[in-house]
């Protein structure tokens, strides 16, 4: 994202009279009717988003498949679907995700490299557009589960074209010694397999190097390697109808300068645009990461003597990015600073008993208090959809806003709602339960 893009999509959460806004909905106000912390999303910069990475690719029309895993809430889900996506989705789940929310099967890809023969079911059942496949095993898999249904699997190889994303390594895909895809050089070989299996159309390649991609060189690397790999299975007489070409486009978290979507759309078009051939895309963070805030409730300010702790209600398990990646999110203050403000050094960290807790580090913050409200920037991929109740916290709510509205899109569970997810069994009834010992008693 360019430095004039970050400017438009924050332009939907800004001061006004010295306080936050999540489009036209204070975001205060929010606070005070579900309480912190809370994930809000603009529904404005979803669309905003969406149609702007449709435009760049004007009239070849791909099929855009909005990448679940981003952020599966239904509401979200919808909202791309009502724009025209696709969806891009990785388990049962979020292809019933899917399904609810109103795309329609034709419109949604399978990925992921461990499909169970449940999920292959499932996908073939509601004939969904194509299963990226990602082994031989996978492969074979697939064939006697068609076969058996008596249905015909449109399968897209992805292909491991050993290139360097030039990402953060646990979010790197395309390289070799990576678990994804299948590798290039015996990429061919397994498409003619295909071709040969009971069940099973071979209908293109898929290529996905990775998330968070700030260069487009890898891109271009990888796309050339696949376009090569096209004309040489042409060559041998078998058909390459479908590529896919992934997603995984960065956004700017701190100082990055991400790829203008139209220069990611102009090198895509100047490699596949003479191969007659219908490209799909996965994007994911790209769309969703800029459209959400994570608002939390500072608890204490703890004073130390080489450092500034301030605690706040939100933790790793709400918003695990920083523990998980070392993360940096941008903080915004719900309430705006005076200009005349000093800002010094905090850490920013949450209530959870692990020192990975923790938001920021020498972060420069206004002078906070308890009952003070911030925000985390950039949370509206990779937050909520990767939240747990670790520690047996709650889930966090979700609230989409749109213009002067805001609903709550995911509600934050009882505490009994809970505790009734686990069992005990009978034979740990409590009349079961072992009293204590206590010395010196008969």
């Amino acid at each position: 994202m360019s430095i004039p893009e970050l400017t438009r999509v924050s332009e939907l959460f800004s001061y006004r009279n010295g306080e936050l806004y999540a489009e036209d909905v204070p975001v205060r106000q929010i606070a005070a009717q579900v309480g912190t912390p809370f994930y809000v999303y603009s529904s404005a910069a979803f669309s905003e988003r969406y149609r702007r990475f449709a435009a760049a690719f004007g009239a070849e029309r791909p099929l855009i498949c909005y990448a679940v895993k981003a952020n599966s809430n239904l509401a979200v889900v919808r909202l791309f679907a009502t724009l025209g996506a696709g969806a891009d989705v990785v388990s049962e789940g979020e292809l019933r995700r899917a399904l609810t929310a109103g795309v329609p099967p034709e419109r949604i890809v399978f990925s992921g490299i461990g499909k169970t023969a449940q999920e292959m079911t499932a996908a073939l059942t509601a004939g969904i557009h194509q299963i990226n496949v990602e082994s031989v095993p996978e492969l074979h898999q697939l064939s006697a589960i068609a076969n058996g249904l008596g249905r015909i699997a449109p399968v897209v190889l992805r292909v491991n074209p050993d290139v360097d994303a030039l990402t953060h390594a646990k979010i790197a895909t395309g390289k070799k010694e990576n678990k994804f895809g299948i590798d290039f050089d015996e990429a061919a070989a397994v498409y003619r397999l295909a071709k040969t299996l009971p069940g099973l159309a071979p209908v293109g390649f898929a290529v996905h190097i990775g998330s968070q991609l700030v260069d487009l060189e890898p891109y271009r690397h990888a796309f050339s390697r696949l376009a090569e790999l096209v004309r040489a299975v042409r060559d041998t007489g078998l058909a390459v109808d479908r590529i896919d070409l992934g997603g995984g486009l960065g956004i700017r978290y701190r100082g990055e300068c991400a790829p203008k979507i139209e220069d990611y759309a102009q090198l895509a078009r100047s490699i596949f645009g003479g191969l007659d051939v219908s490209l799909a895309f996965e994007p994911g963070r790209i769309l969703t990461a800029s459209a959400g805030l994570l608002v939390t409730r500072v608890i204490y300010v703890k004073q130390a003597k080489t450092r500034r702790f301030v605690i706040v209600d939100a933790a790793m398990n709400d918003l695990i990015r920083p523990a998980l990646y070392d993360a940096w999110h941008d903080i915004m203050t719900v309430d705006k600073p005076p200009l005349t403000v000093e800002f010094k050094p905090a850490d920013v960290v949450g209530p959870v008993c692990e020192t990975g807790d923790t938001f920021a580090v020498d972060r420069a913050l206004p002078s906070l208090a308890p009952g003070d409200l911030i925000a985390f920037t950039a949370a509206g991929a990779y937050g909520a959809v990767m939240s747990s109740t670790y520690n047996s916290r709650l889930l966090v709510p979700e609230v989409l806003v749109a213009g002067a509205r805001s609903a709550v899109i995911r509600a934050r569970p009882s505490y009994e709602a809970l505790l009734a997810l686990d069992q005990i069994p009978a034979w740990l009834d409590q009349g079961a339960v072992a009293q204590p010992h206590r010395r010196g008693v008969a």
